[in-house]
């Protein structure tokens, strides 16, 4: 007898679901606002997430493409804090390492600015440099010409030019055309190529690069490389690296700079979810805000259906089927928020990624997340007013009508 009163009094899902969803029926505009504060807070977490996820997947990737075996070796500095000067020999001493693949290196012409004519103000210099480059550069550093052509082994001994990504922007070139000249050191320079932004090698983005024979013909330079490109075998990459300080400048190793440039590219991939917290911290506070706004309106629904709750009691309805009833509508509305907090952060990520070029990645913490924070705000935000509900005697609910 006692279990047939027990299950009796017991809910069924679909009567719970029906009676959570009729104060949102009842007050759509009300309910939509409400979830409105909830929705931007989890868009914003997931479209954050989902952001940082895949620009780090398409830099990978990209990486990857390059190559993970560049390593570089730069000249460093003196005891006295002096630019080092790296020997002329060290590029045909590293390719004798074993594992090495290719060697190619530029070497940075000083004193020399570059203009887009010689009526430019010498203090305008754009901060861009000259660097002497060898004829394999490319093949080394894994960039592209994006316009014209490299220089050759004829172009590299005339007073010719190739403008890095970001050079030919500052220097208002965005094609070759037939003498197509810059002002570079005192001397006009015929413009032969310009190459795609450089990945592995963003130094060259901000250079022209000129051949060895040109440098010292026209500009005096006196040909000691300044930075040294170097392709190993993948399964080589470490040994290789062990090596060249010792081999690029056997007196003075220490004054030698040697790294990799793909894993100070992953490093800062990495590195740029730290700067997600400032997003990840608004998304919260419009998550806090749709909270309060969930709270508000069920203490509403409370103080407005007094007779519905008055009448369900009276009815046969316990305490424990009123608080169930208020707290699965706060829940429902949270949700409901949720929802569509997911569905626009990953639409948001997908049109943004898909302009950039990068895979499309959502992870699962940032969905799941997202759903699982609405579900705790429903809860949260819907306990107060439940229990007020529950609280609440038939003969004072039907007294206050």
């Amino acid at each position: 007898m006692t279990t047939r009163v027990i299950a009796r009094r017991r809910l069924r899902a679909e009567d719970l679901g029906r009676l959570a969803s009729v104060g949102l029926r009842t007050r759509k505009l009300r309910a939509g606002l409400s979830a409105v504060g909830i929705a931007i807070g989890v868009a914003a977490i997931v479209a954050v997430l989902g952001l940082s996820a895949s620009s780090q997947a398409g830099l990978l990737a990209e990486i990857d493409q390059l190559g993970t075996n560049m390593l570089t070796v730069e000249n460093g500095q003196t005891l006295f804090g002096q630019p080092a000067e790296l020997p002329s020999t060290a590029p045909a001493m590293i390719g004798r390492i074993a594992g090495v693949t290719s060697v190619e290196d530029t070497a940075f012409v000083p004193n020399v600015n570059v203009y887009r004519t010689p009526l430019i103000p010498t203090i305008d210099t754009n901060a861009l440099s000259v660097q002497a480059a060898s004829l394999g550069l490319l093949r080394a550093t894994g960039d592209t010409v994006a316009h014209g052509a490299y220089l050759n082994a004829a172009t590299a001994n005339e007073p010719v030019a190739v403008l890095g990504a970001l050079a030919a922007q500052r220097l208002g070139i965005d094609r070759v055309y037939p003498k197509e000249r810059i002002w570079l050191g005192n001397e006009w320079f015929y413009v032969a190529g310009i190459l795609n932004p450089a990945i592995l090698a963003p130094n060259i983005d901000a250079s022209v690069l000129i051949g060895y024979a040109a440098a010292k013909v026209y500009l005096g330079a006196d040909g000691h490389p300044s930075t040294i490109y170097v392709r190993a075998q993948t399964d080589q990459v470490g040994a290789v690296q062990s090596l060249l300080a010792r081999t690029a400048n056997p007196e003075a190793p220490s004054q030698v700079n040697v790294s990799q440039p793909s894993q100070a590219l992953v490093a800062r991939a990495e590195a740029q979810s730290a700067l997600n917290g400032l997003f990840l911290g608004l998304g919260a506070v419009a998550l806090l805000v749709g909270a309060v706004g969930v709270a508000n309106i069920m203490i509403i629904n409370v103080l407005e259906r007094r007779s519905e709750i008055g009448l369900r009691r009276a009815l046969g309805a316990t305490k424990g089927h009123i608080r169930i009833q208020f707290l699965s509508e706060a829940i429902l509305l949270a949700l409901i928020g949720g929802a569509v907090g997911v569905a626009v952060g990953a639409l948001a990520t997908a049109v943004y990624a898909s302009t950039k070029g990068w895979g499309v990645v959502v992870p699962t913490i940032a969905w799941g997340g997202g759903l699982g924070a609405a579900l705790a705000i429903g809860g949260i935000a819907g306990l107060l007013p439940a229990l007020r509900a529950a609280r609440m005697s038939p003969t004072e609910a039907l007294w206050s009508v």
